[in-house]
């Protein structure tokens, strides 16, 4: 049913267009199904609707393409970057334990501690 004001009438809604003719009822006049949807408010209100499917949509694809991409090749570098760390930790900490036990040695060498690698087990004097 298409409801037209200006003569208050209630017309068979003209299916062969989408839009009621500009000759059956103004598009401002016309009502349709109930005569309080305006057709210029129906028409708006499914475009703003409709506009706002397609920009989430866009924004959903442009996340889904692009940002992701972006993130999965982030981890990759950030993975490099902390082996690498790890690996130079490793690297000093090594060094330093060879370093403490050249120490240690030099110490022990000082005061007679250190045992010759001849006969490990010599008899240690007491003076």
């Amino acid at each position: 049913c298409l409801w037209c004001y200006t003569n208050n009438t209630c017309i068979d809604y003209p299916v062969r267009s989408i839009l009621p003719p500009s000759s059956l009822c103004s598009l401002s006049n016309a009502r349709w199904g109930v005569c309080w949807i305006n057709f210029e408010a129906l028409i708006i209100a499914i475009a703003v609707v409709a506009g706002l499917i397609l920009v989430s949509v866009g924004a959903c694809c442009c996340y889904c393409c692009y940002c992701r991409r972006r993130s999965r090749s982030r981890p990759d570098e950030e993975e490099e970057r902390v082996a690498r760390k790890r690996e130079e930790r490793r690297l000093q900490s090594l060094q330093r334990k060879h370093e403490r036990k050249l120490k240690h040695d030099e110490i022990r060498k000082k005061y007679g501690l250190l045992q010759d690698s001849d006969n490990p087990y010599s008899r240690f004097e007491n003076e």
